[in-house]
């Protein structure tokens, strides 16, 4: 990444970020318009049967308190583990699809919005996207983190994860709702990041998500680059234009991280990963590896969502932590 590595937000500045959005001011007025990646998406009234797809997203749901508004979710337990606390938010509502839902899956539960993203419930020229969906009567937000993968947009950033929760706000007529809900994170962050000690420099920082052949890993449209920025840190593969994917580990090894951030998700646990980083003489001269330096992120703290405010939280304090 090439922005500064995180700014003191201020309140006044808090609320120019927000104002920045340039909401309506009556937005509780249908129908409404919001832009969702290259669509303008309107709604003639709030959706009354969502779906959302993922863990991440359905959490952003929930902080909202739209479960009354859902009859369901996909795509969580065929790679993820419920956790406790979103099992107690769902309360009753299903699960619909293990993985990505299909159309029938969506019309059978008479869906009317699906909450997803590109990747995140949704692949380019697959069976299920907006324009598949929209004669079906099934609108469609996308996760603006995933926006990269149909179009041109900026580094991906916090605003990435706020400008969602505010569309949502809107779409569902919660709009004050969520205007408190993204002030309260940007205020936690900007307290907590005036508290920081400062750096001599930005820690650099290797984001291994998966993979023993080739890391699955994050570019500068990836979110964990936003959390590494606003904590402190630059991603080794900030020039990489891509939000996930796959790179070599010569790359690694010839960047030098100094912290490795762990993606726990799947069947290889989060130690598993640490053990090969370890264990692997081609890794015994990279600094993170050399001082056993390596931090946890859960899949859902490293995705666009709620808990990416503690996620920084967690980083800052690792990268200080580091030799």
């Amino acid at each position: 990444m090439t922005s500064p590595l995180f700014s003191h937000l201020t309140v006044l500045s808090m609320a120019v970020v927000v104002s920045a959005f340039s909401l309506p001011a009556n937005a509780h007025d249908y129908p409404i318009t919001v832009q969702s990646c290259d669509r303008q998406v309107t709604f003639e009234r709030a959706p009354t049967a969502a779906v959302s797809n993922d863990v991440n997203l359905t959490e952003m749901m929930l902080a909202l308190g739209l479960q009354d508004h859902m009859v369901g979710f996909t795509g969580i337990s065929g790679w993820k583990t419920l956790a406790p606390e979103l099992r107690e938010g769902i309360g009753e509502l299903p699960e619909l699809s293990a993985k990505y839902p299909t159309k029938e899956v969506l019309l059978g539960a008479d869906a009317d919005f699906y909450f997803a993203g590109w990747n995140y419930g949704m692949r380019v020229g697959g069976g299920v996207t907006p324009d598949t969906l929209a004669p079906l009567g099934i609108k469609v937000y996308e996760l603006t983190e995933s926006c990269i993968h149909i179009m041109d947009k900026a580094k991906v950033s916090m605003q990435d994860m706020y400008l969602d929760l505010l569309n949502l706000g809107r779409i569902f007529n919660v709009e004050d709702k969520a205007k408190q809900l993204v002030a309260s994170y940007q205020s936690s962050l900007a307290d907590f990041q005036a508290d920081l000690p400062k750096l001599d420099q930005p820690v650099k920082a290797f984001v291994y998500d998966s993979g023993e052949e080739q890391p699955f890993t994050a570019g500068r449209f990836g979110m964990p680059t936003a959390l590494i920025e606003a904590a402190g840190g630059v991603n080794i593969l900030d020039d990489l234009a891509k939000s996930w994917t796959q790179v070599g580990w010569e790359a690694v090894i010839d960047r030098a991280p100094e912290v490795i951030i762990i993606v726990n998700y799947g069947q290889v646990t989060a130690q598993q990963k640490i053990d090969f980083m370890l264990s692997n003489p081609a890794f015994k001269d990279i600094p993170a590896v050399k001082n056993k330096q390596f931090v946890v992120l859960e899949y859902v703290e490293a995705t666009p969502g709620p808990r990416n405010i503690a996620a920084i939280k967690r980083l800052a304090k690792a990268f200080r932590a580091a030799p």
